[in-house]
C-alpha cells in the first residue's frame, strides 16, 4: 500500500505530521529566503507571537502570586521581559521544534521557564532575613499540634532537626531547610542553585524519605503515619 498523502494535514515533522497552524508559524517565522515570503510577513508573525507570549507570561505571573509578590507596573515589566527573552530563545531554536505538540504549546514552555527564572531572581533581590532557629521552633505549630501535644511535638521537631543534620547530604539539607524551614519559594531556590524544578522535587523526595526512615527507626513516628515534611 502506498504511503498516505500528508499534504492535507501538514508537513512531516521529525516525529510526526505537523498541524496546519504549526506549519504556518514555522513558515512565517523563518528567515526571509528560507521559507517566509517577506520580511514584513516575518515581522508580523514575530509581533503576533510576542503578544501570545506576553499574555501567557502575565497569566503565569498571576497564577503564581504567592510568596513572591509582583504586582502592578512591576508585574507588567517582568511579563514583558519574560516575553522578550522567550521570543529570542524560540527564534534561536526553531530548528529544534520536533512537532510533538502544537507550535504554540512548545513556545509557551519557553515563557514559563522565563517567568520562573525571573521570579526566582526577584525573590533574592528583596529576600527576607531568614531566621532558621525560630523557624525550627515553629514547626510543631505548622504541623497543627494542640497545646496538649506541644511538648511531644517539640521533641519531634528536635529529632527532625537532628535527622536533617545527620542523615541528609549537604545538598539535600540545603534544599530541605530552604523550603521547609525558611519558606523559600521553589522558583527562588531553582534560581539560587542553578537547578530545575524537577531536580529540586527529586531532592526533596529523597530527603523526606531519609528523614522519615530515621524518625521511624528511632521511635518518633509509627511506620503508618504520614510524612512529616
Amino acid at each position: 500500500m502506498p504511503p498516505a498523502d500528508s499534504s492535507a494535514t501538514g508537513s512531516i515533522g521529525r516525529h510526526g505530521v505537523l498541524d496546519e497552524e504549526s506549519r504556518e508559524w514555522l513558515r512565517c517565522l523563518a528567515t526571509p529566503g528560507r521559507g517566509a515570503s517577506s520580511t514584513a510577513e516575518r515581522d508580523q508573525a514575530l509581533g503576533r507571537l510576542h503578544a501570545l507570549l506576553l499574555r501567557a507570561a502575565d497569566a503565569e505571573l498571576r497564577r503564581r502570586s504567592g510568596p513572591v509578590r509582583v504586582e502592578g507596573r512591576e508585574r507588567d515589566d517582568v511579563a514583558h521581559q519574560a516575553a522578550d527573552d522567550a521570543l529570542l530563545a524560540i527564534i534561536s531554536k526553531l530548528d529544534g521544534f520536533r512537532g510533538d505538540s502544537r507550535f504554540t504549546t512548545w513556545a509557551y514552555k519557553f515563557v514559563i521557564l522565563e517567568v520562573s527564572a525571573k521570579l526566582g531572581r526577584h525573590y533574592w533581590r528583596d529576600a527576607p532575613v531568614q531566621a532558621s532557629d525560630d523557624a525550627w521552633e515553629r514547626i510543631p505549630d505548622r504541623l497543627g499540634a494542640d497545646p496538649a501535644q506541644r511538648t511531644e511535638s517539640r521533641e519531634l521537631a528536635g529529632a527532625l532537626r537532628r535527622a536533617v543534620s545527620e542523615v541528609l547530604t549537604e545538598r539535600q539539607r540545603r534544599v530541605f531547610v530552604a523550603i521547609v524551614v525558611d519558606g523559600v519559594p521553589l522558583d527562588a531556590l531553582v534560581a539560587e542553585l542553578g537547578s530545575t524544578r524537577n531536580a529540586i522535587y527529586k531532592t526533596m523526595f529523597d530527603a523526606r524519605r531519609k528523614i522519615r526512615a530515621h524518625l521511624v527507626a528511632n521511635g518518633y513516628l509509627d511506620d503508618e503515619e504520614p510524612e512529616m515534611a
